[in-house]
Order: C-alpha cells, then structure tokens, then sequence
C-alpha cells in the first residue's frame, strides 16, 4: 500500500457564521469518516491546524505572520492515509464532509525514499 496526503482547503467554520449547533453537526460528520476510515485500516495520521500561520521564505529567511483566513484558502487539516493507488484515495476523499460549504481536498501520493 502507498501513503497519501490528503490536504483539506476551505474556509474556518467561524468565519462561515455556524452556529455552535451547526458546528457540532460538522463535526460529527467529521468523527463519522474518521470512524469509517478507521474501521477499515487505513488512517495513517490526522490532525486539525488552526488558522495562525508564520510563513519563513527566501534567502534572506523572511518572516511573514498572519492568520490563514486571511490568505483566502485556509488549511484545515491533513490525514495521511493508506491506498493501493491514488483512484482509490480520490474514493476515500468522496467522503469528505465539507464539500457542501465549497471546500475542497487535494490528494498527494507520499514519496518514500528507500534507505541509504
């Protein structure tokens, strides 16, 4: 089996106006295909981010602090799961529970290097 990320990409339930009830809906839905992934042994990892983000880049290693909403795509969270090729990870994704808020997940196979 080869390892995928699967990265979550949408927008933060506060910043969407959901309510307390709403937000414990999503969750669920949440717990449930964790709950299905699980049962079927193929959660490798999994975490939710919050929104703050320091960003470190170029040369001169500069620093850029900020919360993720306001890069309009926010990162929510990765699982890496197991799957014999990616079509069958891109059927794991169809489970997604936040489709219908307009979010979105980008899969991508995991590179294992052999040891040197």
């Amino acid at each position: 089996m080869k390892k995928f990320m699967m990265i979550f990409i949408g927008a933060d339930y506060g910043e969407l106006g959901l309510s307390p009830e709403e937000i414990q809906e999503r969750m669920q839905k949440w717990f449930t295909w964790h709950e299905k992934m699980a049962s079927q042994d193929i959660v490798v990892s999994g975490e939710a981010l919050k929104p703050e983000i320091s960003t470190i880049s170029g040369k001169d290693k500069v620093v850029t602090d900020n919360v993720a909403v306001e890069s309009k795509e926010l990162i929510g969270g990765f699982y890496v799961i197991k799957a014999a090729n990616l079509d069958e990870a891109k059927v794991v994704a169809q489970d997604f529970p936040d489709y219908e808020l307009g979010s979105s997940v980008q899969i991508q196979e995991v590179m294992e290097f052999d040891n040197f």
